[in-house]
Order: structure tokens, then C-alpha cells, then sequence
């Protein structure tokens, strides 16, 4: 199809798509709800689907699978399913004395047709949980899967067309360079949810600032990780290498780089190094538990890494298989690109630090990342540390996991990201809260009324 022919097709799609949110079949809380439960049916009727799509893409196990992409997902589900009534109510909101007695509540709007764009790390959770928040809050969507796992993008397309008609639920496949710009510049979504890198974070905002289009942009950074003089070294070696390596270290919330106390800094990379082999083996290439990379040129990129500091502990490779080895560096200076860069792989840096001011330094030098990790048994560290180093959110004692909790908003600040979602927080960046103040008419007191002369007394009384 010529690029023509492709811009006029996806245009007309995305008219569709206007004309059907326009008809006001979405806003009806029986129909936001059984659209969630043909999602969830779609997705447990293609589970085992998923399972092999994800471990052609990324090498992953059903294990993994199901922690970080679709139990992830339905649980998700399950919560929108449960609370949607209640997300849908109209919030009651006190009134200040001026304007007593009047009521005032918030009403919940869908936004209308919104872009929902997705990346390749985790493919089916990055495109499905927006999607959740965008249906339960009763919009029509675009969906943008990333290309570059394209197994479980056919899954995926699969799943979406089984149970949603294109005018509602719209599935574009292709290379997002050129479809992403034919459909923002073609059509102005009512919103746009970008997952990925900061650089095409940067693109995605230009185009949308175009026709003033609101954002939300999941982005990534250097997330960092203190190991503290009082950590319990054994634990904060188990709870960084799970993290760190799950998905190959393709996470966005994985701890990018560790800044250990130097009295703990030996104990802690010998822990290190005992954690890996027990995680995953003297050859982690032939192990169940452990990824692989998504293609050649995230190798490529990923394995320029390894020679900017001492290797501690791995550091093999294998690009036929796109495998790189769990990799410990050490004495990495900190103008390097892998001090600079986010690693998005399975190289961890480690630096030590004696003061916190000196570790603070370091982390300052890539602002407002997405995530922030300490590990330490100190109250008092752990509020100077959560209170000083701006972060889009973390743990304390553990690593990556507050993303799995439907409770809490995911998303950063800054370089990392604009805006947030996740349970609840989802429906809230799909939906607009009108305010509404209902004002009866049995009371109509004349000194609201010209003339106003001698009021003022009684105006600053009641404004205050």
C-alpha cells in the first residue's frame, strides 16, 4: 500500500473511531463493564498463546510470564471490573460559604478517542493495562503495539479482534516511525499514552503539543539503588538481582546502577556474584530462568557497555543467540556512557560511596529518575533519602516491585515522565472531572445583587 493509500486507510479507521465514541454507546456503565470481562475472556481463552509468544520474543517462562505480563494484567482486570461502579460516581466536593447552599460534585467524562502507543519489553502489560483504564473509563482507543515483538504482537491482534469491533477498539500493526506520525498528524486523538524511551518521548510530545493534545508519557532514566552500612547485604543482594535481570534487564523500573556504602561495597559484590549463580546457573544462556535479548541492535548497543569498567562477574556473549551474560561492573568512570545512559540490559554498575552527599552527587547528574531504591535499616536514612532525591516512585528494601501494586500510581516526573496510571489512577487519566455546582432556587438572597455599594464589610466577612 502506498503511503497515501495508508494515511487515507488509517484516517478513515480513526473517523470511525470518532463517530462511534460520538454515538454515546461507550458512556453506559453496563456496556464499559462487559467490554472488561470480553478483555479478560479474550485473554484467558489465549493464555498458552501468550506463553509462547512471549518466550519467542523474550525468552520468557510461563513463571515470568504470569508475574509481569498476564497476571499482571488480569489482576489489573479484575480490580477495574470490581471498583467500576464506583470510579464511575460523581464525587461529592464540599462548598465554601460564599456559595452556600449549593452543592458541588465532580462528574467523570471519558476524554474521548485516544492513542495508547507501547513498547517491546513487555509488550502485552504496557499496551493491555492503558487499554483497561481507557475502556473502563469509556473512551475509544487506538492501539500501537511495538513491532519489535512481533509474536506477541500477532497474539495480541488476535485477542483485540476477537471480542471488539475496529470502530471501538482499533489494532494498528506496522513500523511506528511512520505509522505514528500519519495517525497524530492526520487526526487529533483526545489523548495520547506513550510507554518508551525519553528520545521518542520527546518526538511523541512535539506532535501532540501540535494540536494541543494532553500526554501522558511512561518514560525511563537511570533509576539508582543505595546499599546502605546498615543493609542487610544477603536481601539487598536477592531483591536487586531479581529485579535487575528479570526480562534481561529490559526494564524500565529495573536499578540502573548501585551506589554502595564502601564498608559493605566487597561483602556485597561477593553476595552478588553467589546470587547470580544461583539464580541462573554457570551458563545462564541455557537456564529457564533467565531472557534473552529483544534483537541485534539492542545487542550491539547493550555490549558496547561491557568494556567501560572492570568486569566483576560474567560479561560473556553470544549474538546468534542474543544472549549476554549477567554482568557486574566495577571501577566504571562516572563520565562514561554507562553512567550516562539508560542501560536497559543486564550490566549493573556498581560504585561505592562514604557519604551521602558524595552518592547524591552522582545521582544528580541524571535528574528525576523514574524509579529510586534504598536499602537500609535506618528510619532516619530512609526518610533523608526519600525526601532529598526527586523520584517518579521506589522502594525502601526492595527493588522494581511497587509496580506490581494496582494501588499505587506508576509513573515518573520530569526527564522519566508526565502523568501516571494503574488501577484506579488509570480510569482517572482517561477521564475528565467536570466540576459542577448545583444551586437551588428557594434561597436568592438580593445582596449577591447590584447595587453593591457598602457591601464590601459583608463581601470580606464571607470571602476569607
Amino acid at each position: 500500500m502506498s503511503t497515501t493509500l495508508f494515511m487515507e486507510s488509517i484516517t478513515n479507521h480513526l473517523e470511525k473511531l470518532r463517530r462511534h465514541f460520538d454515538s454515546g454507546i461507550t458512556l453506559a456503565y453496563r456496556f464499559r463493564k462487559e467490554q472488561l470481562n470480553k478483555l479478560k475472556q479474550s485473554i484467558l481463552n489465549h493464555e498458552q498463546d501468550l506463553y509462547d509468544a512471549l518466550y519467542a520474543d523474550l525468552k520468557k517462562s510461563p513463571e515470568e510470564t504470569w508475574v509481569t505480563e498476564t497476571g499482571m494484567v488480569l489482576a489489573e482486570l479484575n480490580a477495574a471490573i470490581k471498583h467500576l461502579h464506583r470510579w464511575m460516581e460523581p464525587e461529592q466536593i464540599a462548598t465554601n460559604l460564599l456559595n452556600l447552599p449549593s452543592g458541588s460534585r465532580l462528574m467523570k467524562e471519558p476524554l474521548g478517542v485516544v492513542l495508547i502507543i507501547a513498547p517491546w519489553n513487555y509488550p502485552f502489560q504496557l499496551l493491555i493495562n492503558p487499554l483497561i483504564g481507557a475502556i473502563a473509563a469509556g473512551n475509544c482507543v487506538a492501539l500501537k503495539p511495538s513491532e519489535f515483538a512481533s509474536a506477541t504482537d500477532a497474539v495480541m491482534k488476535t485477542i483485540i479482534e476477537d471480542v471488539f469491533q475496529k470502530e471501538y477498539i482499533l489494532y494498528v500493526q506496522g513500523d511506528g516511525a511512520s505509522v505514528i506520525p500519519a495517525m497524530m498528524n492526520n487526526f487529533r486523538f483526545d489523548h495520547v499514552f506513550y510507554t518508551g524511551s525519553t528520545a521518542v518521548g520527546k518526538i511523541i510530545y512535539k506532535m501532540a503539543a501540535e494540536k494541543l493534545v494532553p500526554v501522558t508519557l511512561e518514560l525511563g532514566g537511570k533509576s539508582p539503588c543505595i546499599v546502605e552500612s546498615d543493609a542487610d547485604i544477603n536481601v539487598a543482594a536477592r531483591r536487586i538481582a531479581m529485579t535487575k535481570f528479570n526480562n534481561a534487564g529490559q526494564m524500565c523500573v529495573a536499578p540502573d546502577y548501585i551506589l554502595v556504602h564502601e564498608s559493605k561495597k566487597d561483602a556485597f559484590i561477593t553476595k552478588m556474584k553467589d546470587t547470580l549463580r544461583q539464580f541462573f546457573g554457570d551458563k545462564p544462556e541455557d537456564s529457564y530462568n533467565y531472557g534473552k535479548i529483544i534483537n541485534e541492535r539492542q545487542f550491539d548497543r547493550i555490549t558496547n557497555y561491557l568494556s567501560q569498567g572492570t568486569i566483576a562477574y560474567g560479561g560473556r556473549t553470544d549474538k546468534q543467540k542474543l544472549f549476554i551474560e549477567p554482568t557486574l561492573l566495577t571501577n566504571v568512570p562516572e563520565g562514561s556512557s554507562v553512567m550516562k545512559d539508560e542501560i536497559f540490559g543486564p550490566v549493573l554498575p556498581i560504585a561505592g560511596f562514604t557519604t551521602s552527599d558524595e552518592a547524591k552527587a552522582i545521582i544528580n547528574k541524571n535528574p528525576n529518575p523514574l524509579a529510586f531504591y534504598v536499602f537500609t535499616a535506618s528510619k532516619k536514612k530512609e526518610k533523608e533519602w526519600l525526601e532529598t532525591v526527586p523520584f517518579g516512585g521506589g522502594c525502601v528494601n526492595n527493588a522494581s516491585w511497587h509496580l506490581t501494586n494496582h494501588h499505587l500510581p506508576f509513573g515518573g516526573r520530569g526527564f522519566s515522565g508526565i502523568g501516571n496510571y494503574h488501577g484506579k489512577y488509570s480510569f482517572e487519566t482517561f477521564s475528565h472531572k467536570k466540576a459542577i455546582m448545583k444551586t437551588p432556587t428557594w434561597f436568592d438572597p438580593n445582596i449577591k445583587y447590584p447595587p453593591l455599594k457598602g457591601k464590601l464589610k459583608l463581601f470580606k466577612w464571607v470571602i476569607r
